[in-house]
């Protein structure tokens, strides 16, 4: 007879079982998005506020056929009144075009001979946030994609450095982030940071780190849910070189932690019982 230990464990097992084949049908859901032929080499973007953002969508044929011919594209937008692209017949019919996007988007001719529908936006805008679908028919095939555009604004921070304080500033942050400071061993350190919200609810952040040492490396992360940077600040007699990077968040993240965290926890019930 199995004893309550080996019950515990082995429902556990079965509800990660459950839970993986959700995880595997919410990332097909979520990530691929996709109908038939057309794809996206990127189903979740993160813009960043004020700036350009190319939406990506193209058309993948079995014939392997280099020119595509006969090609209509619809780009919508979910609870949006109009659209906000269509070409066909060899050029743009922007008659339903919302007027939020008149004027701010284009496809690309040159590449819609190849399949390649991706959708410019310019000066992208917080209201341009939200799900869009790419729909693209031709004589060598079609189908849809939909692609989840999320917005943030985010800049790489300066460094200066004086009397042993080092100071990291960065004009444009939103949603309003937190700031981390580590040494060259991953400590994290103990700083102070002040943010000003200007126009739009973007923040300014200043953060400083005292004391430093000359010769030190620091790393500054500023993070909010959607976008992280990650600087290098190397401290020298003559100022502070520094090198930035910035990583995106995205759904698979989550879910893997959450796996992962029951994961562990029927590990611990298993050698606890």
């Amino acid at each position: 007879m199995a004893t309550l230990g080996q019950i515990i464990f082995y429902s556990m097992v079965t509800l990660i079982i459950i839970f993986s084949a959700l995880i595997i049908l919410i990332l097909a859901l979520t990530f691929s998005g996709s109908s038939s032929d057309v794809m996206s080499s990127n189903t979740s973007p993160i813009a960043n506020l004020g700036e350009d953002e190319l939406l990506s969508c193209h058309l993948h044929t079995e014939s392997g056929q280099t020119m595509v011919r006969q090609v209509s594209v619809t780009w919508t937008k979910k609870d949006l009144e109009g659209l906000v692209y269509h070409y066909e017949d060899g050029a743009p019919d922007l008659g339903d075009q919302n007027s939020q996007f008149r004027g701010r988007t284009q496809l690309f001719p040159d590449a819609l001979v190849t399949g390649n529908a991706s959708l410019l936006i310019r000066s992208v805008r917080r209201g341009d946030e939200g799900e869009y679908t790419c729909s693209i028919s031709s004589s060598d095939g079609g189908g849809k994609v939909n692609i989840r555009l999320r917005t943030a604004a985010f800049s790489a921070p300066t460094f200066t450095y004086s009397n042993g304080v080092l100071t990291a500033e960065a004009s444009r942050w939103f949603p309003k982030p937190n700031v981390t400071w580590l040494n060259s061993d991953g400590d994290v350190l103990l700083g102070s940071t002040s943010f000003l919200q200007g126009s739009g609810g973007i923040y300014s952040v200043s953060s400083t780190l005292q004391p430093v040492n000359i010769s030190s490396i620091y790393t500054c992360r500023i993070e909010n849910d959607l976008v992280m940077s990650v600087s290098k600040a190397a401290v020298t007699g003559s100022g502070v070189s520094e090198n930035t990077y910035f990583t995106y968040s995205a759904a698979s993240s989550l879910l893997a932690s959450a796996y992962l965290s029951i994961m562990m926890s029927v590990l611990c019930i298993y050698y606890l019982t």
